[in-house]
């Protein structure tokens, strides 16, 4: 009787990891020290070194286990493979292989940004819709696509990249792709302190705290928004617009019944959600304009329970 699924995720600094019982109930979850040096040899024998560790101390079986799910930052094909993920120092490989031989299991790994999307999708803020959108605002901005409660991986296994839609032709000042005038360079956390030194270099505005807060975040910005300060205002507005327009051009290609927020940026709560979504339906088409917006719950557990949900499908 297979009784739990195991859901890994990793991250540049940290992996998290954690045993399930099937019905999505987390047994124990635990983070390790991800180890990127020597091109992340180490990284999956000490992921299999404390799972290992972990079923001991639990009493659980090899037969008890459906498998173990994975997520990687970066993109991961059909078939498993690792199409190279620079922050880990690894080249092209088939991760579900390589894991599998570590430690006896089936493995199925995918893209940690469509893994969070799944992990929303089933016990977080996008339970209860069959077709949903994961759009995650941090230092960049990831996204994740679920259609008829399956991740969609696209052909090279990087669908979902949401941040990387280009939105303003005149940008002079390369996104991290590479490209100019992506939706990152605006609407992530480092996006929007640009927008908001461009915003206050063009209007010269010295009447908001703004320009007294050393070393600007993105929070920053959002609490002063909140607190009734005309430019932090008018750059999350200007922020709002751009991505509420994103979205609709993206809903008019997948047509979600609902975009989860998720990410740190999406701690500044109502105050964005509401800006997006008043863009979105200004520009979504009308077949388009009831689509829900809904805030991620699980933080950032949702890797794991996305990549426990991975293997268990």
């Amino acid at each position: 009787m297979k009784t739990y699924a195991i859901g890994v995720d990793i991250g540049g600094t940290t992996v998290k990891t954690g045993i399930f019982e099937k019905n999505g109930k987390v047994i124990d979850h635990w983070e390790i020290p991800t180890r990127t040096e020597n091109n992340g040899v180490n990284i999956l024998p000490d992921i299999t070194d404390a799972i290992m560790k972990k079923l001991n101390f639990y009493h659980i079986s090899r037969n008890e286990l459906e498998g173990l799910g994975i997520g990687v930052p970066g993109p991961v094909d059909n078939e498993g493979t690792v199409l190279g993920c620079v922050n880990l120092g690894w080249d092209v490989f088939n991760i579900e292989k390589a894991m599998s031989s570590l430690t006896g299991f089936q493995v199925k790994a995918g893209n940690d940004a469509n893994i969070a999307a799944l992990g929303e999708y089933w016990k977080g803020g996008g339970n209860g819709f069959s077709d949903m959108i994961m759009v995650t605002l941090g230092t960049g901005i990831g996204g994740g696509v679920i259609i008829n409660g399956r991740i969609i991986n696209g052909f090279h296994g990087a669908a979902g990249e949401i941040g990387h839609v280009h939105v303003n032709d005149d940008e002079t000042e390369p996104c991290g792709c590479g490209n100019k005038g992506c939706i990152e360079q605006y609407a992530s956390a480092t996006g929007v302190v640009r927008v908001a030194k461009r915003w206050l270099e063009a209007h010269g505005y010295e009447e908001t705290e703004l320009t007294r807060i050393r070393n600007l975040s993105s929070k920053d910005i959002f609490d002063q928004a909140k607190a009734g300060d005309d430019a932090a205002l008018s750059i999350v507005n200007e922020v709002g617009r751009l991505l509420g327009k994103t979205l609709a051009g993206i809903a008019c290609v997948v047509a979600p019944q609902a975009f989860v927020i998720g990410g740190g940026m999406s701690k500044a709560g109502d105050i964005l959600i509401s800006v997006i979504e008043m863009y979105f339906r200004k520009y979504a088409f009308h077949a388009h304009k009831d689509i829900q917006f809904r805030l991620a719950e699980l933080g950032n557990l949702a890797g794991i329970y996305g990549a426990a949900k991975l293997i268990l499908e």
